[in-house]
This record gives C-alpha cells, structure tokens and sequence, in this order.
C-alpha cells in the first residue's frame, strides 16, 4: 500500500506541476494570480462536490474530526496559494519558490514534536539535497538577480508553512472521514477565503472570457484530480515522506514550460532537476521496503 501511496502523491504533484504550467500562460495573458488560484479551487469543488452528491449515501455522516481537519486543511490550501503569488509579487518567482519549499522542514520539525514519526539523519539528508535542487533548479545561487523583500520573504515561509498545513489537514482527516467528503469541506473553506481577495469585476470576465478552456482545465487538473490522487495517497504515505516525493512538482512545471512555450534550462537548472528526481527515487524505494 505505500507503493499505492507514493505513486498517487507523484501523480499530484505531476498535475501541480501541470497546473503551474497553465496558470503562467493565463498569468502571460494578464490575469491576476488571485483569480487564477480562486477559480482552480472553484472548479474543483464543484468536482468534488459532484462527487459528494454521487456518493451521498456514505458521505452524509461528517464527524467533527473529519470537519475540523478538513476546513484546516482548506486553509492551508487557500494560504499556500494567496502567500505564494504575494511572495512573487514582492520579490521574485526563485525566492518564492525556494522559500515555499522549504515546508518539508516544517512538516518533519512538527511530526518530530508530535512523535508522529522519528527524526533520521537520511531523512534531513533526503531534505537538504530536494532544497539544494530546488535551489540550483529556481536560480537562486544567482544572488545579483535576486530581488528580496522583508515581505517576500516571509510571505515565503508563510507559503510553505501552509502547504505543511494542509499535508497535516489532509493526513488527519483521512483517517476519519471519506475522500470526497474531505475534500468538498476543504475546498467550500479554499473558496469562502479566497472569493475575499479576488477581484469580483476580473472574475465576473473569465466566464465571457477566450481563456475559460484555460481556466477549467486548470481547475479538473489543479484541483480535481491531483487533490484526489493526493488525498487518497496521503492516507498510506508519511507527511514527511509525502511533502518531499511532490517536489518533483517544480520538475513538472519546468518540463511544461519548456515543453509547450519553448523556454530553455540551463545546465545548472537540469542538474537541479537530476538531484531532486534521485532523491525523490532514492526516499520513494527505501520507504516501499
């Protein structure tokens, strides 16, 4: 089963990566970043809200756990969005990145205090060499294109502080609750939080809009199925383990990138990607035995 559990939390973090892909090319178009994030989350609570309605007969029964850590996971969510496009916007893609990916240290700190699982030098080991790829991967080591803010930064850390959240939120309520419960709760609370900082004019437009194929398919595959996939691998897969093997996400996004608009990366960068890939491969066989 933690095979089962691993591959589905690759396959999330492949459609994130996806994702990432799209909302660039909307970002390219001039929508704003919030509108974007609300209407991935939008459209996938409508999924899972279908889904919901579909499977009724066994989802009706919500405990108060499932509730709790649901709607907390739904923060975190909505926060690792919303701080993430702040972090970009007040420094620079690199730093926000860098800095949101650092969660995997926050998730191994908490589930150390928590005794949830224990602290091994090949898990720091496993951290230290998925931050250095994400380092060499976003640019970062170029320090004199780097453009740091007191915001930025802890927007930042504030984005990968949430991302741990919702990897505890979705852990805990799978223990409790139904997966198309869980996430219908978790996205009803994304969409409450964020319809508060989107521009009401600019997403009244998307529906008119040429780019609303972009904006749906963004959604089904941002939110509909990488959420699913997530949720039910999160159930078999250790929040440490999990938070690291979905950086393969920044993978993703960059192979899209080059892929469908053309971008080229440099050696740096592919030797960024080899070191997260190894490491992703190496903590994924180790965790199976």
């Amino acid at each position: 089963m933690q095979a089962k559990g691993l591959f589905l939390i690759i396959l999330a973090a492949v459609c994130w990566g996806i994702s990432g892909g799209i909302a660039a090319i909307l970002i390219a178009e001039g929508w704003d970043p919030i509108v974007i994030s609300f209407y991935r989350g939008a459209v996938g609570f409508l999924c899972f809200f279908a889904w919901f309605l579909v499977r009724f007969g066994e989802s009706r029964h919500v405990s108060r756990r499932t509730f709790i850590w649901s709607m907390l996971a739904g923060v975190g969510v909505a926060g690792n969005f919303s701080f993430y496009f702040l972090s970009i916007e007040a420094s620079s893609v690199a730093v926000a990145a860098t800095l949101m990916y650092t969660a995997p240290i926050f998730v191994l700190l908490t589930s150390f205090l928590l005794k949830i699982e224990r602290s091994t030098w090949f898990k720091w080991g496993c951290i230290a060499s998925v931050l250095m790829g994400i380092f060499l991967l976003t640019g970062s080591y170029d320090i004199s294109s780097l453009s740091v803010s007191y915001l930025g930064t802890a927007a930042g850390l504030a984005a990968g502080l949430s991302y741990a959240l919702f990897i505890f939120g979705f852990k805990n309520a799978s223990a409790y609750g139904k997966p198309q419960t869980i996430l219908t709760l978790a996205f009803f609370s994304f969409c409450i939080i964020l319809i508060f900082f989107a521009d009401k004019n600019e997403a009244a437009r998307v529906v008119l809009s040429g780019d609303l194929g972009w904006f749906l398919l963004l959604g089904l595959i941002g939110a509909g199925l990488s959420f699913i996939f997530y949720v039910v691998g999160i159930r078999y897969t250790a929040p440490t383990t999990a938070s690291m093997v979905a950086m393969v996400e920044p993978v993703t996004a960059s192979l899209f990138v080059v892929l469908l608009l053309g971008d080229h990366l440099t050696v740096i960068q592919l030797l960024g990607m080899l070191i997260i890939l190894l490491t992703v491969t190496v903590l994924s066989r180790k965790q199976i035995k």
